[in-house]
């Protein structure tokens, strides 16, 4: 009969327990020198060893002839514990012996000296499954057990135990085993069972483990081909997962935006068999390890799953922002764990694309932030080139644009939507001082301009605030309000005093700052350096004017008029 590899390759020594030698060697190091606790308590997640490693000091306590502290599997007591015919030695589930009344026939067992081996062993697997009567009635022979008894509880839910029993307990906590680990391990057991196992099969299946090695080697029985070899295309064949390739070539469309090209691609591959919630879990790890690679370009790379070479790495980083990968990551984690109550995995696979591809159509506070962390990338350095706002002359700002002459470039900002131009008036808004638009020259005849000449401190941040209007329009409503920002020249310091820390973050941005410096030196005539303070400027300071009060309406409504003559083609 054919026994599963997890179940015949488990390890029967301390030596061959693989990843978790600060458990191993403790326990060794008891056994030899008898120094034995009545009651252990192990912990740790699926797949680590602890039901192993407790079957394995059952038989080291009891062996006749212990070798350095792993039993020898060869007296009659490890034979006889191994194959369950001494019965001194109980494995019980208490997933399914919960209750009070198991727990009491339990104790009532364990007072009774054992008749084959020296010490009476009880290993209690999921003992967080127990009752709070059964963990009461458990607790009293815990605290003053029989010479002869020893405990071994084990548990992956380690805050369901009570304290008073984590407090009578030597407690070990078993790690999650490292990929590489569990690849030397998964090329030992193919070797031995003829399996043709190539290094990149073994390190995606280690990778898929998870850090559990009883997970990669149920993972390598499923992928098993005895008559030709393993590598990561026969895995990823047969357990239906898409593959490194067509996870980032999904992510380039997501962070393109081409929702066409990305709903193919599901297609494709969902016509290959492969499975959709594998495919989104892939997509959420691609996800979680650029999300890393953002928030900790040095000391993540430890962190990293290591399954993308550092080229594609980079080139799929420079798509996104950190808080559209959190809104991305949210998104997906949540479609996973809906899967299983969906009534239509694939439509419920392709709405998850349809949103990650269109953060519009994200209407969450994640959604939102990624939305404004674009807009607000688009005019760190002011509005780029392309979308650059050009000079209107002031003939033509108070003529009527015809309909049909209004149309969006291709250079025009996604987030840019044609709307009729605002009512048209003579002069600028209220509130602004607006200088003459310049007249159009030819190239043959324009002079070069003049050196600028030094101003006087009192018309300095007035000036400033007007020329950072078109370059800095979502920031201009902060300069140009004095209640909000006002600018101080001392010396060879500009400081603007705001009144909170969010006026502060909106516009203390390196870019302004680096505008208002050169802005301010060339008024000057001489190096000046900005620096940006909370809080009210010194009462009276000399060289400063402070702007007049005007309506937060017009700003509004100059903002708009800014961002309209983008997309009128001249």
């Amino acid at each position: 009969m054919y026994q599963a590899l997890y179940r015949k390759w488990r390890p029967r020594t301390f030596d061959d327990v693989v990843g978790q030698a600060h458990i191993t060697d403790t326990l060794k190091r008891q056994v030899e020198t008898g120094r034995l606790s009545h009651a252990y308590l192990f912990t740790g997640t699926r797949g680590t060893g602890k039901t192993t490693c407790a079957k394995i000091l059952s038989r080291a306590v009891n062996c006749e002839h212990p070798v350095n502290g792993n039993p020898c599997n060869q007296c009659p007591s490890c034979l006889g514990i191994e194959n369950g015919s001494i019965l001194d030695v109980l494995e019980l589930d208490a997933a399914s012996n919960n209750g009070v009344d198991q727990v009491r026939a339990l104790r009532d067992e364990a007072v009774y000296t054992p008749a084959a081996v020296r010490k009476r062993v009880y290993i209690v697997d999921e003992v967080h499954m127990l009752s709070t009567a059964a963990f009461n009635a458990l607790l009293k022979i815990l605290e003053e057990p029989p010479a002869h008894l020893m405990f071994i509880l084990a548990t992956t839910e380690l805050h369901k135990v009570p304290a008073t029993i984590k407090s009578r307990c030597q407690q070990f906590a078993f790690k999650r085993i490292l990929p590489g680990d569990i690849a030397a391990r998964l090329a030992y057991v193919a070797r031995q069972e003829g399996l043709e196992l190539r290094g990149e099969g073994a390190e995606l299946l280690a990778r898929l483990a998870d850090g559990g090695l009883r997970d990669a080697l149920s993972l390598l029985d499923q992928c098993a081909i005895p008559d030709g070899p393993i590598g990561a295309q026969e895995v990823l064949d047969a357990l239906g997962l898409a593959g490194n390739l067509e996870t980032a070539r999904l992510m380039e469309q997501i962070g393109a935006g081409d929702t066409a090209a990305a709903l193919e691609t599901l297609a494709r591959l969902y016509s290959a068999g492969k499975e959709v919630g594998s495919l989104l879990g892939e997509l959420s790890a691609l996800a979680r390890d650029l999300l890393v690679r953002k928030t900790a370009p040095k000391g993540g790379a430890a962190l990293l799953t290591g399954g993308y070479d550092e080229n594609t790495m980079r080139k799929l980083s420079n798509l996104f922002q950190t808080p559209r990968l959190a809104q991305m990551l949210g998104v997906l984690q949540t479609t996973i764990a809906d899967l299983s109550r969906s009534g239509n995995r694939r439509t419920d696979a392709e709405l998850c694309l349809i949103r990650l591809c269109d953060p519009v159509l994200d209407e969450s506070l994640a959604g939102l932030n990624a939305r404004l962390a674009r807009v607000e990338e688009l005019l760190a350095g002011g509005i780029p080139t392309a979308c650059a706002v050009p000079p209107v002359p002031q003939k033509r700002a108070q003529e009527p644009v015809p309909a049909q002459q209004k149309q969006q470039t291709a250079d025009t900002p996604p987030w840019e939507e044609e709307r009729p131009p605002l009512p048209e008036e003579p002069g600028e808004p209220v509130g602004y001082e607006m200088e003459p638009a310049p007249e159009r020259k030819s190239p043959a005849r324009e002079a070069p301009a003049p050196a600028p000449a030094a101003a006087p401190a009192a018309d300095l941040w007035p000036g400033l605030v007007a020329g950072l209007r078109s370059r800095f329009p979502a920031v201009y409503p902060f300069l140009s309000n004095p209640a909000a920002v006002q600018g101080v020249l001392d010396e060879s310091t500009l400081t603007l005093w705001v009144d909170t820390e969010f006026t502060k973050s909106m516009v203390g941005t390196a870019a302004l700052l680096s505008a208002l410096e050169q802005m301010a030196a060339a008024q000057t005539g001489s190096p000046v350096r900005c620096v940006v303070k909370v809080g009210a400027p010194p009462k009276a300071a000399k060289g400063t004017k402070v702007p007049a009060e005007h309506d937060n309406l017009d700003d509004l409504l100059a903002m708009g008029q800014q961002f309209d003559n983008i997309i009128i083609q001249e």
